[in-house]
């Protein structure tokens, strides 16, 4: 009785703007992260109960549908966009049942940080300027001009190739930011990109305009 007389007064003392927000925060991250929808449901029911700010834990459970759930089950972000707008048009305090949803869903997916390293490489390349020019059968050919400039010469729709992939250099450079992991729908995903990956290579550069 003690100790749950003891739980129950520490989380009356949450402070939502502290130390114990940020704490928390991370631990029901890290819960769900780790596939635990236990320790999850607790620290969500602490949070909750301390006056956290329900729009917080909505804004956590939609990033972390995408860092760490990600195509391991594709199902996650709607899901989480779903709850943060449920509750929104529903409220405290039935909302903590449309949350308490989420969170044992996200914790129970597969996961997958594939998509998050391959925006973070990504980024890491432009950011130490690795800036690629934009291939020329890529270039907008729209404009009055384009075509003396050989915009767009070379360039293959894909609609009308076989599969709907045409062999075709989009990037200017051999490099594989997306690799997908084999848990999963990313399992799926992982086999169909070995494919198109391979269809991809069999460009050939164009003859120069």
């Amino acid at each position: 009785a003690l100790a749950a007389e003891s739980v129950q007064r520490k989380a009356i003392q949450y402070d939502a703007a502290g130390d114990a927000h940020y704490d928390a925060a991370s631990a029901l991250i890290k819960s769900i992260r780790g596939s635990d929808p236990d320790a999850g449901m607790y620290w969500l029911a602490r949070m909750l109960e301390g006056g956290e700010d329900v729009r917080f834990l909505c804004r956590r459970l939609v990033i972390l549908a995408s860092e760490d759930v990600g195509n391991a089950d594709p199902h996650a972000l709607p899901l989480a966009v779903a709850a943060m707008q449920a509750c929104e048009f529903v409220g405290l305090p039935e909302c903590q049942l449309t949350l308490a949803q989420c969170v044992a869903y996200l914790a129970c997916a597969p996961k997958s940080n594939a998509a998050t390293l391959a925006i973070a490489e990504a980024l890491a390349d432009v950011r130490d300027g690795r800036l690629l020019p934009v291939p020329i059968h890529l270039r907008d050919s729209h404009y009055a001009g384009a075509k003396r400039l050989g915009h767009g010469a070379g360039y293959q729709y894909a609609h009308d190739a076989a599969g709907g992939v045409a062999a075709q250099d989009y990037l200017g450079v051999e490099r594989e930011y997306y690799r997908p992991v084999d848990r999963g729908f990313e399992a799926e995903l992982a086999r169909r990109l070995k494919s198109l990956r391979a269809m991809l290579r069999q460009y050939q550069s164009p003859p120069p305009p």
